[in-house]
This record gives C-alpha cells, structure tokens and sequence, in this order.
C-alpha cells in the first residue's frame, strides 16, 4: 500500500507528464507552419497560431510561475499585454482584431519562451502546494482547448487563400456507402442528474450536479450527414423562410449563406475544404462547420428538432468520453461516417453537437476565486451550448458534462447536428 507522499509523488509525476505532452502537442500542431502562417489572422474571431502558443504559456507564466514561485521573474513584462486575452483582472490588453498585426515578437521567440516556462513550471511542480498544482490541471485542460482553437483558426486562415493550402496531407480512402435511415432511440425521461460531480477535473462551469425533469423523448443514432444536407439544399431549404427562426434568416440574408462554411461550388458539385484541402464532399460523413441558426432549419426541415442539453448528457452519461473520433496527434483530421450497428454512435468526437438549450449558469453556479473565474461565467449571455467534442479535440479532453458554448452565427468550429423529437 503506498503511503501519502508515494501518492503525492505519483500524482505529481503525473502531472508534470500530462503538462509536458499538451506543451509538446501544440508545438507539434504548428510545425508545418511558416512564421508568416503563424502571425496573420483570418477575422476577428480567430486568432494567429502564434498567439495560441503564446497565450497558452502566459497563462502558466501568470497563473502558476508567477502567483506560486516567489524567485521566478517574467521573460518580459510587456508579453503580458500581448498575450491576455479577456482577463480584466489582469488589466489592460491588445485589442481582439488587432492580434494578427504583432509581427514581433516572432514565432521563434515565441517557442523559446514556451521552452523557458516549461522547464520552470516542471521544476516547480514538486514544491506546488495544492492551488498551485491544481492552476497547472486547468493551464493542461486550457491548453487543451487552444489546441482546439489552433487547427480550427488556421482552417479557417487557410481557407482565405486561393491556393486552397493543406497543412497536413490527405489521407485518400473510398467513400463510404450512405447510411441508412436514422433509428430514434428512445432517451431516458423522467428525473434524471445532469453536471460534473466530484471526481476528477470539471470546469465552474459544469457544476453543481443537479436534478432535472425531462420529457419522453427520442435521439437520432447517428449524426445528420452531408448527404441528408444536400437533400436540405435541393429542396430550398436555405430560401425557405418559414424554416427559419428570425435571427436566423436575418443571417442568412445578410450573408448570403447557401451551404455549411467550407463547401464550395466545384464542376457543378459541392466540394469542401478541410485540414487536408479541397475534397469532395463525402456524403456518409456528417456535417459540419454549420451554425446553430442552420442546425435549428435543418432540424424543422427534417419535421423534428434539436436535443436539449439534459436529453444529450443524459445519454451520453453511458459512454466512455475517451471513445470516438477524437485529437490523438498531428495528422488529417475530419469527420467520419457513423459505424454500422444498434443503438446511439458518435456521442464522442466527429462534431460538436448543437443543443436547444442557452449556456446559462446551472442552480447554485459559483465561478471560481480570483481572475480564473473570469473563464466561464460571463460569458453566460447569448449563446448556446454543444457537446461532446470534435475530431479536433484532444482525447480525454471531454466528458459527458462538459460545456461547450458558442453565439448562435458561428460556424467555424467543428459543429453538427444530432437530431431529436418528442414522444
């Protein structure tokens, strides 16, 4: 039986080994990258890769460094202007839009900063009192998201360019058969708990666990795929107003959306562009880059409606979060066809997955002590929540409780749709 400090030690090894693969996998994303790859920025939502690098290591040069090793002293005081991002008890920051305008400092003074803060942060970890060491868990799961954020914002990036440019090269593979039509499985009702208990790593945000009442209910077993979306298109689905709700079809003509972000007209067929470039699209794959606005049309159009988020957690409560297609490495990263058989597929991975419900705080919501608690919850204002990951998610990253929030028009994250309908 080991003892308290073999615990302790073990724990901290831990630690210190997840802290080092995040830190290494990031860098790892952005290898293919030129410095002028790194430094511009495609609209104001995105951010450049190196800023990704950047913010990630200041949140641990801020957080832990800093707050928890009295003898360590800043690589330079003017960073953290930089490389804030929404932190107002951290002060002042460089504006949002503008991100893509720091030429300096490079992408090479960047990694060497990165190298810096990561030797002192693993040779800290040892003396880390209990704060300390849990500021280094939410820095991993942190930068955990970015590396989310990164390939997203550098699809995006790349996708401006004419060229149509990969950063990773394609895997070829035939085209799976279409799959068959959706099975409704039937979803538990009745009162059931939904929010992060007490074991292991949870964001404020996800919590209190809490009981809630849901209603007889049914979810598709898959998610909707880019064969389903061209019948959408096809039968007007994007000229229809009646299918829209009125935010939704103000957007949709300010905008002139016709198809998800990334289709794109090719010999009188659709094409999309991915992490791997332009491709057909695959019909059997499912959807994505689409916005809650045209996850809620599609929704109608298919006579039924999006899941609330305690029908989906509910189910995918019976799940493991570590399955599915999910972030393992650098590589070509898409979404992939539902696999054959009985009962609910793809809760994990491929897409997240819009939900009806608004992110708002759950009964008894605390956001956590000092400038980390900015992280959640105020942003708790007009958005709506998704789950369960994408297949540019670090594995291990999710869980069934984990809350994902974004504003209704977004669309460059990896987002789908799982139906639902009443019973």
């Amino acid at each position: 039986m080991l003892s308290d400090a073999a615990h302790r030690t073990r724990a901290q090894d831990d630690l210190a080994t997840r802290f080092m693969a995040t830190r290494t996998l990031s860098v790892s994303l952005t290898a293919p990258l030129s410095d002028a790859d790194a430094t511009v920025q495609s609209m104001p939502d995105a951010s450049p890769a190196k800023w990704h690098l950047a913010h990630t290591t200041w949140f641990f040069e801020s957080f832990v460094l800093r707050d928890h090793v009295p003898t360590y002293r800043l690589h330079d005081e003017r960073w953290a202007h930089l490389f804030n991002s929404y932190y107002e008890a951290e002060g002042p920051r460089h504006p949002r839009p503008q991100r893509g305008l720091l030429t300096r400092p490079t992408l090479n003074e960047i990694l060497g900063w990165r190298a810096e803060v990561d030797y002192a942060v693993t040779a800290a970890l040892p003396t880390l009192g209990e704060a300390g060491r849990a500021l280094v868990e939410l820095g991993i799961q942190h930068e955990q998201q970015h590396q989310e954020l990164l390939l997203t914002d550098i699809l995006h990036l790349f996708s401006a360019n004419p060229l149509a440019p990969a950063l990773w090269e394609a895997q070829v593979h035939p085209p799976a058969p279409p799959p068959g039509p959706i099975d409704w499985i039937e979803g538990r009702h009745g009162i059931v708990e939904i929010g992060a208990g007490s074991d292991g790593f949870a964001f404020d945000c996800e919590g209190p666990r809490h009981p809630v009442m849901v209603a007889r209910h049914a979810l598709a077993d898959r998610l909707a795929t880019n064969g389903e979306w061209r019948q959408f298109i096809a039968d007007g689905g994007y000229a229809r107003p009646e299918l829209w709700l009125s935010d939704g079809w103000a957007w949709v003509q300010a905008e002139g959306v016709e198809a998800p972000l990334y289709w794109r007209r090719e010999r009188d067929d659709w094409a999309a562009f991915g992490l791997d470039g332009l491709r057909a699209v695959e019909d059997a794959a499912p959807v994505t880059h689409v916005s809650f606005y045209e996850a809620d049309a599609f929704a109608r159009w298919s006579g039924a409606r999006l899941p609330t988020e305690p029908e989906w957690e509910s189910a995918a409560q019976a799940f493991d979060p570590l399955s599915g297609n999910q972030l393992d490495r650098p590589g070509p990263a898409q979404p992939a066809p539902a696999p054959d058989g009985p009962g609910l597929h793809q809760m994990f991975g491929d897409v997240w997955e819009w939900t009806a419900s608004a992110y708002l705080a759950f009964p008894g919501f605390r956001p956590a002590a000092g400038a980390v608690g900015e992280y959640n919850g105020k942003f708790m204002s007009g958005q709506f929540v998704l789950k369960g990951g994408s297949c540019v998610t670090p594995r291990g990253h999710v869980r069934a409780s984990y809350r994902n929030f974004f504003y209704p028009h977004q669309r460059w994250q990896f987002t789908g749709v799982r139906l639902a309908q009443d019973r």
